[in-house]
Formats: C-alpha cells, structure tokens, sequence
C-alpha cells in the first residue's frame, strides 16, 4: 500500500507551484480585471472565456460548467490523474522532496502509474539521444544532415536513435527500476518469445510531449531497406499516449502560439524541425492521425479563439494531402479562428522548402495564403466541366452539400456566395438557398442522405456526377428527346431558368403559361414543379423557400436533377433584365400560338367538307383571334401578353 504523502509537504507543494502557471500551460490567459485572469475552459466546449483564474487565491472557477477548485484539482482534472500522482508531478516541477508517512517511500511501488510511465519516457529518451552518438547511429545522423540538421538541431529537439538489437532499452529500463509490466504498459516494450524486447530498432526517434512537456510517446523513422515495417512507427495508445490527443511540438510551440495568436500545423516532425529552425516557431503536428477535433480543442484553448486568431494548414501538393486539407475543412467550423492553407511550389514541404530554398522561403511560405475553404471548394469543383451547364450542375451539388454541413449561418452563407463565384453562378442568392436547403434536409432528417447531404437518393456513390438528363428522354418523360439546337427548346430552357433563378422578371405573366406550352417532356415537368410550388410569383414572395417547394415537388431524381441543372445555369444573354425576360415570354408564346394555329389549319383541312358549319364557323374564328393575338405579340412584345 502506497504511503501517505505528508500534510505538510502538500501544502508545499500548493503554495510553489503558481495556479496561474500551470493553468497557462494548457490554455492562454488574459486579464479579467480585479486579479484574475481568463480563459476558454479545458473542461466543456465554448466560445466566450467562463474560465477564471485567480493568482491571489490559487483558484480556479468556470461558470460554464462550474468546475474549480486548486492546482492540485486542476492538473487532477485535466490528466486525468490520482491526488498522489498529481502531488507528486508538481512537486517534482517545484524541486520539493516529499516525505511518506505509513511506511516511507519506495519509488518502484509508490508512484502512480502515470507518474512512472512519464519517468520512463523521459529515460528512454536520455538513452535514445545518448545512442545517437554511437558508430551505428552514422545512418541516423546522415539523414538528418541530408535534410539540413546539424548536431545541434537533433539536441534541441531531443532526436534520438534506438540500437538495432533486440533488448538494449528494455535492459537500460530494467536497470533503473523499472518493471516489465511498466515497460509493456509505457509502449516501450513489446513481449517476445522470451519477454520483453524493445518496440523501436534501428530507427531514428522523436520524442513526443503533452502540452505539460511530459514526454508521453516516440515517433519513430525508419532507416534501412530491411527494416520491414512501416516508414513512420509511433507508439501505440497507451495510458499516458492517445494520438489523437497530441500534438508534436506543442511542448515548443504553445507559449508562442498564445502570443502571436497563430498557429502552423504540418505534416511530419521534420517539418515541425525545419519551421521552428527557420524562425515558425509555432509549427506542430500530428502524430500518425489525421487532424482532428481532439487536436482542435488543444489549439482553440492556446489561440482563445479571438478575431485576430489563424490557423494555417501546409500540406503537400500531392493527392493525399489535398484529402488532408479537405479533412480539416470538414472541422473547419469548429474553429473560430480563421483557417488558411499553404502549399509551397512543386509541393515542396517545410523541410524540403529548407533545404532547397532556405529560412525565408519557409517563413514566406506560411504567411497566409489561401483560406482553407476557398481550396476546398476549388479541389471539389476542379472536378467538373464548368463550361457545361451538368458539370456545373454537378459541381454545385458536391460542393453546396460540404457548406451545408457549416452550423453557423453566417459563415455558411458567406461561403455559399464564394461558391457561387468559384462555381460561375452569377445568382448568389440562389445558391445560399440552395446550401440552406441541403442544410435543412440533414437536420430534418439526421444526417441520413448519403455523404453528400441531399435529399434521399438524390446522388449516386461518392465521387461520380448525376447523369445529364437533358439529351434523352428520362423515366416519366413522354415525347421526344431535347434538341438544343433546336431554337424553341433553347428558348423554353432559357424562360424555365428565369422562372427559377429571376422570378421577379417573370412573374405574374410566367404563371400564365400552360404546361402545354413547353413542347419538351422534360421542360414540361419543370414547368408542372413550378406550378404544384406556387408559381415563379411565389419566388417572389419568399425566394428562401420557392425553389426548395419546385424541388420538394419533383416527381423523381431525374427531374429534381434538371431544376438543380436549370437553377444553376448560367443565362445566354449579356444583361438579364425585364427586355429579356420579356424576349423570352413572347417567343414561347407566339411558337405555341402558331403550333395552336396550324393544329386547327390541320385538322380542318383533314375534315374538308364533312365538318359542320358550326364548327368551322368556330374554328375559322379561333384562327382569326390566335393570328391576331401573335401579331400583336409580334408587334408590341411582352406587352401584349
């Protein structure tokens, strides 16, 4: 049984170790007034600082989530460790001797767990770096000289080589107390046929920190063709280790992160090497994982998420670093930081850059370039066609449903509008409405619509473009197939697409106009949508909603494809205004006109003198009223409708 630490040396330990400086290892901290000092608490998400501190009293409070109480408490909360440990983690940082009542102090079974895998971390690194030095390490040293580290830079990032035998570390460890269950919980051992035999052989080591500078795990590189493992091993979840809860560098990084409100996130720990070198000193990077929300919640509380705050994300040129970069947009929002992305020419990365280019080109590079939105829409609408009206179509349907997913409207609708412009939509609104509305599908429905967030089977798997449906006919369709050159199609196209996009221009006359009066099936079921919506006046009255109701209205994905498809088109003429607008009513009506016309003209002359007088009396009045309504349509335009 562990012995009690004295009363006395607790209260040692309480009054050396400042609150206010552990507290700001994990989180940046600001004044409050009256003493204290605040901060975005570590315990609970939020945006606005409830986290108090005060230095007089040695407190802390968040009126969030009401946690509090003193260091001990606090470093016991956030490291998840016991009153002993804790006690003990601190006094160490104080350089206090602590006395054990109940049977003294035995250092290989009174510490706790976290406290003796930490001590077994920083031996094992002492043992790496020192191992460095060796004959058999020449390899090691060699590649980082090929990458621009001198003896120097190894020491000061405590880069290390782990002997190519089986058990040199395992031996080292048990030679300072350390037992071979400590060695296989700590990741630093592994079991062998015959016990414990060291994790990492012949590689070259970086040690990994927590924020509080406690080294927690080891990155490993490999360094010869016969090493049959993976490039990169790091060290596996353990107690004290979980990947997507640590940051390389961070250790290095935070006070200046805090400072300057900035943080760089790299891809590798050469990388994080090569930017702190070259004056970036607030690089850091993840270990093995992609960048996640874990990884987030570090970095918000060091940046405190205020307006002047940046992110910025280098990744490499290549395909997998731009599924990297999309990863982090999908978190975007979480920040409220703004997020930038930095690729440097030919793909280099930071360490590369270095070594090719020099420190100013490292610094150059991550000064901010593009916002990290702004790339991932550009990679997923790089995709399509733009020049097509389906590419467009399709690359707003993929990209529409990402913005979607940004809870905050302002944001989503600020993104939307770039959309619109990356896209080639001059109708920005229609586009935020359309981001709305996929937005609204996944909450109304929970999320449950494929991986792009439309509606259910409105897509087909990820990664393919809807089918273009207007060169052929489409289930539901009766009639010929869609000839674009055919100039009354391409003009009951273009009035479908100002009902959609420019209600306004069209209404109330468009209202007016019969299904019948579209002679493509297709257009003909855009123009029954409209209808079952309201009208384009509807459009009109509550733009926000129309376009949603003609979708909801589409009798399948076929047709909601063609009004996504006509809703996102760009017009042909230069200006889109009441005149043409008002070209486009007419010439649709005078063709259905004329059609009316010669059907009658047709039918009588097939009945020749077996009608009745009656009727032909009728007939020949219909023409007569139909001819002098196109003329006057001819005549006077939109203003004889």
């Amino acid at each position: 049984m562990a012995g009690r630490i004295n009363d006395d040396d607790v209260k040692a330990v309480r009054d050396a170790v400042p609150i206010d400086s552990v507290v700001s290892e994990y989180l940046q901290l600001r004044n409050a007034g009256g003493g204290n000092l605040k901060g975005l608490c570590p315990f609970h998400d939020e945006k606005s600082p409830s986290f108090q501190v005060s230095p007089a009293k040695g407190l802390f409070h968040c009126f969030g989530c009401q946690e509090g109480g003193d260091t001990i408490a606090f470093v016991m909360k956030i490291d998840h460790l016991s009153f002993s440990e804790t006690v003990e983690r601190l006094a160490a940082k104080a350089g206090i001797t602590l006395r054990y009542e109940e049977g003294g102090y035995n250092p290989s079974h009174q510490r706790g767990e976290r406290i003796r895998l930490i001590e077994a971390h920083q031996a094992a690194a002492e043992f790496y770096v020192r191992a460095l030095e060796s004959p058999e390490a020449e390899i090691g040293r060699k590649f980082l000289a090929e990458r621009g580290f001198d003896q120097d830079a190894a020491a000061r990032f405590r880069v290390g080589y782990s002997p190519a035998g089986w058990d040199h570390l395992t031996r080292y460890l048990r030679g300072k107390g350390f037992s071979d269950k400590e060695l296989i919980t700590s990741g630093l051992s592994q079991d062998g046929r015959r016990g414990p035999i060291d994790r990492f052989r012949g590689r070259l080591m970086w040690p990994i920190s927590d924020t509080a500078g406690d080294i927690v795990g080891f990155g490993a590189r490999k360094l010869r063709d016969d090493d049959n493992g993976p490039k990169y091993l790091n060290t596996p979840e353990t107690p004290v280790y979980k990947k997507s809860q640590v940051l390389y560098g961070i250790d290095l990084a935070k006070k200046d992160i805090a400072k300057a409100s900035r943080a760089v996130v790299v891809e590798g720990y050469t990388d994080v090497m090569a930017c702190h070198l070259a004056g970036v000193t607030t690089a850091i990077a993840t270990c093995g994982t992609a960048f996640g929300n874990d990884h987030i919640k570090i970095l918000r509380r060091l940046l405190m998420d205020n307006g002047s705050a940046r992110v910025i994300f280098t990744f490499d040129g290549d395909a997998a670093g731009q599924k990297a970069a999309l990863r982090a947009f999908e978190d975007d929002q979480k920040f409220a930081a703004e997020t930038y992305i930095a690729i440097a020419p030919d793909g280099m990365d930071p360490c590369d850059l270095r070594l090719v280019k020099g420190d100013d080109a490292v610094r150059d590079l991550v000064e901010p370039r593009t916002p990290l939105f702004e790339f991932a829409l550009r990679q997923i609408v790089g995709r399509y066609d733009l020049e097509t009206p389906a590419g467009r179509a399709a690359a707003l349907d993929e990209a529409a449903a990402v913005v979607a997913k940004i809870k905050t409207s302002s944001v989503q609708r600020e993104v939307a509008v770039q959309l619109a412009g990356l896209v080639g939509i001059l109708d920005q609104e229609f586009v935020v409405r359309r981001v709305a509305q996929l937005a609204r599908w996944a909450r109304d429905k929970g999320g449950d619509h494929g991986e792009r967030g439309g509606p259910p089977g409105a897509r087909g798997p990820r990664g393919t473009a809807p089918q273009r449906t207007a060169p052929a006919p489409a289930p539901g369709f009766s009639g010929p197939a869609l000839n674009l050159r055919s100039p009354a199609h391409r003009t009951e196209r273009e009035l479908l697409k100002l009902a959609l996009q420019r209600p306004a221009l069209v209404s109330p006359a468009f209202d007016a106009y019969g299904v019948d009066e579209f002679t493509a099936p297709p257009y003909a079921a855009v123009r029954r949508c409209i209808e079952e919506a309201g009208g384009a006046e509807q459009g009109v009255v509550d733009d926000r909603a129309y376009l949603g109701a003609v979708l909801d209205a589409a009798p399948d994905n076929t047709v909601r494809s063609l009004v996504t498809e006509l809703a996102v088109e760009v017009f042909h003429g230069k200006s889109i205004d009441e005149t043409y607008a008002g070209m486009h009513l007419v010439h649709v009506r005078l063709r259905a006109v004329d059609r009316r016309i010669a059907d009658v003209q047709s039918s009588l002359a097939r009945l020749g003198t077996n009608v009745a007088p009656q009727d032909l009396a009728a007939a020949q009045n219909e023409v007569w009223v139909l001819q002098q309504y196109a003329q006057s349509l001819r005549a006077h335009g939109a203003a004889a409708l």
